[in-house]
């Protein structure tokens, strides 16, 4: 019960960030984002657990890597299939089917980043984890 504590408290902080972030960029969010960047938050948070050597840049890229097939996939469902119009980056160069381009998974690269410290000071302060200290 406690480890279903601390998956939901960080779910519902990464799920916050990033739809503070988006309002803050975009105007708006959708509660679909939300539910994507909980799941994505804990997931790329996670990585360490799986790099004990706490090595932040391939964390980083296995994240960005994640997080934008994450969003292919989810973009596919509610853009293409049920056409809830959420996002579309048709006009970008280089777009896969609207839903992915090479500038946001850029951007996931920082968004990584930053779910990754996040994640990791969130554990160690609350959750009694290990301290972080990355190498790149």
């Amino acid at each position: 019960m406690k480890r279903l504590g601390k998956y939901l408290y960080l779910g519902y902080f990464g799920g916050s960030m990033y739809v503070t972030f988006e309002v803050l960029w975009r105007g708006r969010s959708h509660w679909t984002m939300f539910l994507l960047a909980a799941f994505l938050f804990i997931v790329i948070g996670g990585l360490n657990e799986i790099w004990t050597s706490w090595r932040l840049i391939p964390q980083v890229v296995a994240g960005a890597i994640i997080a934008t097939a994450a969003e292919f996939a989810v973009g596919c469902v509610v853009n293409l299939w049920l056409g809830w119009g959420i996002w579309d980056y048709s006009d970008m160069p280089g777009n896969l089917m609207g839903q992915i381009c090479p500038q946001f998974a850029l951007l996931w690269v920082a968004l990584s980043a930053l779910a990754i410290v996040l994640d990791d000071v969130i554990r160690w302060r609350f959750f009694g984890e290990d301290k972080p200290h990355y190498t790149l």
